[in-house]
Formats: structure tokens, C-alpha cells, sequence
């Protein structure tokens, strides 16, 4: 039996709270906020969990193994860096921190105290996602294009934290996940309404190896609830909906044949001859499950055996030297940066 503490009890707390309070492979002795109305949820709810709101006495515990931090993304890098200082294994949520530097610190605090480190990015551990990697790996799409993806909803607004590091960070762990590769460049342009300096809605392009090409658009304020990605092969194509829970992919077989003809002489343009196939659309049976219930027993499978997580400390940092990127091009008014590869 795993003892995990859990700090913050906001938005995403609860679901925590309520996978690892499982009494079968690990059990939340603590949880931290500094709300007091939370910490009354919670005790409501868990009624044989203790509470407090000084994350220390969790560090200077003993008897705790494991920090889930589900705190403001500005806070990670000081709570998840005293949690391994004292010994923990520590589950951050996404992003691992608010600089890729501080990432990086991270990693290498992890990688020195022998302790697991994983990050939150749980489309990584989705079904759906999962199978549409198996069709990338296969090769089923063909040569890949570009991948479109689309994250919006109405709220909620972050204050820390510009639509790129709310948002895309889910994207970007996805892409690199399935394209097994880190970004080379960024560039990004966005909208700054409702809080001065901190965008509400991001348009990005990253540049991955092999011409692929990511563009990605993240808005908190937008009227539809979108979880939309598209990929797009010379064979094949898929997409990938998470809103969709019956249905969550579909694969188009459908590609541009481009025939093309010199004319006899040369001061003659050269002619096109491109026809479009329309084949069938697939709908792959995906056993789902619960997605943040996999990344919880992926880390606690990590903790008991010192596997290496799907979304560790490496991860994490990939994700974040690209959001470090897209900032930059953000503040240059959307001029294509180098992505830092460390």
C-alpha cells in the first residue's frame, strides 16, 4: 500500500484524491490546500483523509512515499523540488514547470535522489490515443503531413498561465508521443483580452522532423467545448475526438493522386492530372477506459518497480522547451524560434 499526499484540492484535486484513495494498491493520507472551504470538500467527501494547509508537513512526513501536485502551474517547481528533496516520488500535472530551466533542474534532482518523476499528461494514457499511435507506428496513414489540433472551451480563464501552457501542453505531449520526436521550431501569434500580458487564445505552428508540420489552436474563451485532432497522411487519414466517447476515432481512406505530365515542348506549362480517392471510413472498436485512472496506476507501477514513466521528467521538459518557444514567438510577434533541445 502506497501513502500518497496530495497537494491542491481545486479544479482536478478530487479526481486525484479519488484514484489514489483506492485502499488496494495505495491510500491519500493528506491533503493539502490553502482554501479552507476545499479542505471542508474534502474532509465531507474523505472523511478518513486528514487535511491541513502547510505542504511541509507533508515533505517531513516519512510515512508519505508519494506528492501528487495539482497546484497553479507557477508553484510546481518549488513544491515538486522540495518533494524529492525529502525523498518523495512526486506525480506533477502538466506542465512540469513554467520554465523549461526549471524543468530541467527537476529532471536532474529526480534522476540524483533515485526517485520517480512523472508529469500529468494524460492523453498520453487515453485508449483512443494509444490506438491512433499504433496506426502512426504501422505506417496505416502513410507519409504524415501535418496534425491539426484543436482545444477550446469557455473557461476557465487562468491568471499564471497564458492558452498555450493551459492547453497545448496536452496537445504537444500528444504530438511528440505519437510523432516519437521533439518540435525544431515554433512559431505563434495569440490574443491577449480579458487579462493584460497572459493570452486567452493561441495559434501556433510547430515544426516537427521529416516536414511535419503541428498547427495548434488553444482558446479558454471560445462557445464550443472542442477536443478535436486531425491527422493527415498521403494514404490515410485520421481523426481523433475526444468529446466522442462511443466513437472517438475514425480513419478516412482517402488521399490527392497528383499525376503530372510534361507537355511535348518546353515553353509549355506543365499540365496536372490529379484525381481525389473517396474510400471508405473506418470506425476502430477502442476498448475505452479511464484515461486519468491509467496515469495513476502507470505511476504507481513506476514507483513499485523504478520503470521509467511514458510521461517522466524527459517528457515534460520536451513539452515545455516547446511552450518556452512559442512565448518567445509570442512576445516577436509571431517570428519562427529555434526550439531549445537542451
Amino acid at each position: 500500500m502506497i501513502r500518497v499526499a496530495i497537494i491542491g484540492a481545486g479544479h482536478w484535486g478530487p479526481n486525484l484524491i479519488a484514484n489514489f484513495h483506492n485502499h488496494r494498491r495505495s491510500e491519500v493520507v493528506k491533503v493539502v490546500d490553502r482554501d479552507a472551504a476545499r479542505l471542508t470538500a474534502v474532509k465531507q467527501r474523505f472523511q478518513d483523509v486528514e487535511v491541513g494547509s502547510d505542504a511541509e508537513e507533508v515533505f517531513c512526513d516519512d510515512s508519505v512515499e508519494a506528492v501528487v501536485i495539482a497546484t497553479p502551474t507557477k508553484t510546481h517547481f518549488e513544491l515538486a523540488q522540495a518533494a524529492l528533496e525529502a525523498g518523495k516520488h512526486v506525480l506533477v500535472e502538466k506542465p512540469i514547470a513554467d520554465t523549461s530551466e526549471k524543468a530541467e533542474q527537476l529532471c536532474e534532482l529526480a534522476e540524483r535522489v533515485g526517485r520517480t518523476l512523472m508529469v500529468g499528461h494524460v492523453f498520453v494514457y487515453n485508449a483512443a490515443a494509444q490506438a491512433a499511435k499504433q496506426y502512426l507506428v504501422d505506417k496505416e496513414l502513410g507519409r504524415i503531413y501535418y496534425l491539426s489540433m484543436v482545444r477550446t472551451n469557455l473557461g476557465p480563464i487562468r491568471v499564471d498561465v497564458n492558452a498555450a501552457f493551459d492547453l497545448a501542453a496536452h496537445d504537444i505531449s500528444l504530438a511528440n508521443y505519437w510523432l516519437e520526436a521533439e518540435p525544431l521550431t515554433a512559431s505563434a501569434v495569440g490574443g491577449a483580452w480579458i487579462n493584460g500580458g497572459i493570452e486567452d487564445a493561441v495559434f501556433a505552428t510547430l515544426r516537427y522532423p521529416d516536414e511535419v508540420l503541428v498547427n495548434l489552436h488553444a482558446s479558454w474563451l471560445h462557445p464550443r467545448k472542442a477536443r478535436d485532432i486531425t491527422v493527415v497522411g498521403d494514404r490515410r487519414m485520421l481523426i481523433f475526438d475526444d468529446m466522442n466517447m462511443s466513437e472517438p476515432l475514425r480513419i478516412y481512406d482517402k488521399q490527392v493522386m497528383d499525376d503530372r505530365a510534361r507537355a511535348s515542348f518546353a515553353d509549355s506549362f506543365t499540365s496536372f492530372r490529379m484525381s481525389v480517392r473517396e474510400g471508405d471510413v473506418l470506425v476502430p472498436r477502442v476498448q475505452m477506459s479511464e484515461p486519468l485512472r491509467n496515469e495513476c496506476e502507470h505511476f504507481l507501477d513506476c514507483v513499485g518497480s523504478g520503470e521509467k514513466p511514458l510521461s517522466g521528467g524527459a517528457e515534460g521538459l520536451a513539452v515545455v522547451r516547446a511552450l518556452d518557444a512559442i512565448g518567445c514567438s509570442l512576445a516577436q510577434g509571431g517570428r519562427e524560434i529555434e526550439v531549445d533541445a537542451g
